[in-house]
């Protein structure tokens, strides 16, 4: 009887031993396909922010797994023998919701790696850097993601309301950049009742506003003042910049845009920030202007043609046309994938490297289907040798193209703003996989 009683509770429990096991199995196999493919297509360096996980303390529970937002999207991080890792390292945008769901406290955010450094302004926990009074929000200072920009605009404004003594004679904060940061700032600047102005080089937006017409945007709900929660989850571009630009009419923001930042100089103990037309008296100064800098430029015979131009708007407007995009990150891959879907246009993607190791996924998947279906062509190893009025040289390998060509797009990505912050005394240092 005994026997019989234990028999009844061990089948069932082998059976649930063994169906885990199995599947277990199976999750391992999968995620180490996903491993093996990022390795061998060499995507193997985070852009940025991203989870550098102790395996002496992770215990395996995938709870970091199931919290990636990216999920299930992209699988950014997987489960191998029992712990966790990154499988796909150029998916992880720097969510860092892997590292509040770790039980363990086994994950911990970092910046760049052992092999790819990333260079980054020193800030400290409320965002001030080593120029006491000059503070950094946003991407600029190493945190992707709208969610986060807002966020820190917020935070830094905060900050600075409660540490700073009030001056009559100047702006108690100007805010350089009109993007999400500088846009969250502005909002916590008025609800605290600071003196403060926008300065912004182009268009309200910032670096939104610069991306391709109709691109999906995905950001999480946020608090902001004056406004409450936002609930966006998948939005255009021109919905959000749509949203912002009533919410600036209606708090009636104070914002100047084409205004362009050529220097900001220490006065008694404030600051002038001057543009080409205007100097500034602020007591404070908040940098929100993203890390794309100036465009960086090929630096070929040619260049300074009209039809050169380096971000992508409206895909529509190269409708019939012979189109030559240059780059390898996900601006480049986003620009020509838009133009080959929305238009008749011939497409040529021309990358210097062997693989798109910079961009995401879901754009090399855009890609690779442009391409099969024939709207696009891709050059892998080339570099631009030459641009003319009608046509575009290039080398690939020992072998030079001659393209016929109406329009060249540059996505090469941008000269971050080191020299900038270095004038200003703001100390830059390159991280190699630390916090």
């Amino acid at each position: 009887m005994d026997k019989l009683v234990l028999a009844l509770y061990a089948i069932p429990l082998a059976l649930l031993w063994g169906w885990h096991a199995v599947r277990r199995r199976r999750r391992d196999a999968r995620h180490r396909s996903v491993l093996q493919e990022a390795i061998e297509a060499g995507l193997t360096e985070p852009p940025s922010l991203h989870p550098l996980i102790d395996s002496s303390q992770c215990i395996g529970c995938g709870a970091c797994v199931t919290a990636c937002p990216e999920m299930p999207d992209h699988q950014v991080l997987g489960i191998i023998d029992g712990k966790a890792q990154l499988i796909s390292p150029t998916d992880c945008i720097g969510h860092g919701a892997c590292k509040i769901a770790c039980p363990t406290q086994a994950i911990e955010l970092v910046f760049g790696s052992a092999q790819r450094g990333v260079d980054l302004p020193v800030i400290s926990s409320t965002f001030e850097t080593t120029v006491p009074g000059i503070y950094i929000a946003g991407e600029l200072g190493g945190m992707g993601l709208i969610r986060n920009a807002l966020r820190q605009g917020r935070e830094a404004a905060e900050g600075i309301a409660r540490s700073r003594p009030r001056d009559q004679s100047r702006l108690d904060l100007l805010i350089v950049g009109a993007g999400p940061a500088g846009f969250a700032a502005a909002l916590t600047a008025k609800a605290l009742g600071l003196r403060y102005l926008i300065l912004e080089q182009e268009s309200f937006g910032g670096c939104v506003y610069q991306y391709p017409r109709r691109k999906l945007v995905m950001t999480q709900p946020v608090d902001l003042p004056l406004i409450g929660r936002i609930h966006f989850r998948t939005v255009s571009k021109e919905q959000l910049l749509d949203f912002w630009m009533r919410t600036s009419e209606q708090q009636q923001l104070q914002i100047r845009v084409q205004q362009p930042v050529i220097a900001i100089e220490r006065v008694d103990t404030g600051f002038s920030v001057r543009t080409p037309t205007q100097a500034y008296a602020a007591s404070t100064v908040l940098l929100a202007i993203g890390r794309r800098g100036s465009p960086r430029k090929l630096g070929v015979d040619g260049e300074d043609l009209p039809k050169v131009v380096y971000r992508l708007l409206d895909p529509e407007q190269y409708a019939r046309c012979q189109v030559l995009v240059v780059g390898g990150g996900d601006s480049a891959l986003e620009a020509a994938a838009s133009i080959a879907e929305a238009t008749d246009a011939q497409v040529t993607l021309s990358y210097r490297g062997e693989a798109f190791t910079r961009a995401k996924q879901r754009n090399r998947q855009r890609i690779a289907a442009a391409e099969q279906a024939g709207r696009l062509s891709v050059l892998l190893n080339s570099t631009v040798k030459h641009i003319t009025p009608e046509s575009v040289r290039l080398l690939q390998g020992s072998r030079e193209l001659e393209v016929a060509n109406d329009s060249v797009i540059v996505s090469a990505g941008g000269v971050l703003p080191n020299d900038f912050l270095k004038r200003i005394g703001i100390t830059v240092q390159t991280k190699f996989g630390t916090a």
